[in-house]
C-alpha cells in the first residue's frame, strides 16, 4: 500500500462488534486508527451504530463517547420498534443508508475505502466506490462457521483482510482491567466552542473539509 493513499474507514459498529464476539477477543480503536495511520493518509474513521431511546443506561454509549473524542466520526441514530408477523417484539437499528451517503460523498476526496463490515447488501455500494476510482478493501472474517462476510461482498472488494490475522495488532490486551474503553486517553467533556458545529457548508460540517475554490483541504 502506498504512504500517500489518502484512506477513510467505515465500520458497521453492530456488525464488527458481532465478528470480534464470534472471534473471542475486543477491538482497541486507538491501536485500530494506528495501524490505518500507518498505512497512507488516514482522512476519516467513521463509526455507526443505532442506539435504543429512553434508555437510562446503554452499555455502548462509554465506547461511543470516548470514539467520539478521540479521532473517530460517530455517527448515530435511533432504534426503531415494531411487532412481527408472530407477534414477537423486534428492535431495527439498521445504519447502512448513512453509511452509503457518506461514503459516496467522501469518494472524490480518498483514495482506498476500509469497510468493517460483512453485510451483503454493502456489495453495490462497493462497486460504486470502485466505479468512482476508489479502492475498496472489506474487513470481516472467513474463519468462523459461517463465515462472518458475505461471499458476494468478499469477491466484490478489490482486497479483503481477515479480523482474525489483524488481532494481534488493533485487539485489546485481555490483561487490560481498565474500566474505561482500550486505549482512552482524552476524555475531557467538549466546550461549548468544540460543541458548535461549523457553517461552512455540508461537506466541511460533516466531513471537515474545507473547499477554496478548486482546491480541497481536510482539517485532520
Amino acid at each position: 500500500m502506498s504512504g500517500q493513499q489518502r484512506i477513510a474507514l467505515f465500520i458497521d459498529g453492530a456488525n464488527l462488534y458481532a465478528t470480534t464476539k464470534t472471534l473471542g477477543f475486543d477491538i482497541d480503536y486507538k491501536r485500530l486508527l494506528k495501524e490505518f495511520q500507518g498505512r497512507g493518509t488516514l482522512v476519516r474513521a467513521f463509526y455507526y451504530t443505532a442506539l435504543v431511546e429512553d434508555q437510562e443506561y446503554s452499555s455502548i454509549r462509554p465506547l461511543i463517547d470516548w470514539l467520539d473524542y478521540n479521532g473517530y466520526r460517530v455517527v448515530t441514530k435511533p432504534t426503531k420498534e415494531f411487532v412481527d408477523s408472530a407477534g414477537r417484539r423486534k428492535v431495527k437499528g439498521n445504519m447502512d443508508i448513512e453509511l452509503a451517503i457518506d461514503a459516496l460523498e467522501l469518494s472524490p476526496y480518498i483514495d482506498h475505502m476500509v469497510l468493517f463490515s460483512g453485510d451483503g447488501d454493502f456489495r453495490s455500494l462497493v462497486e460504486a466506490m470502485q466505479r468512482r476510482g476508489v479502492r475498496v478493501s472489506v474487513v470481516s472474517t472467513i474463519t468462523t462457521q459461517p463465515p462472518m462476510v458475505a461471499d458476494e461482498l468478499r469477491r466484490q472488494a478489490d482486497e479483503f483482510l481477515d479480523l482474525s490475522q489483524l488481532a494481534s495488532r488493533i485487539g485489546r490486551d485481555p490483561s487490560d482491567r481498565q474500566q474505561r474503553p482500550a486505549g482512552e486517553g482524552s476524555d475531557r467533556p467538549r466546550t461549548q466552542q468544540q460543541q458548535q458545529q461549523p457553517r461552512n457548508g455540508a461537506l466541511e460540517s460533516r466531513y471537515g473539509i474545507r473547499q477554496q475554490g478548486s482546491d480541497d483541504e481536510f482539517d485532520l
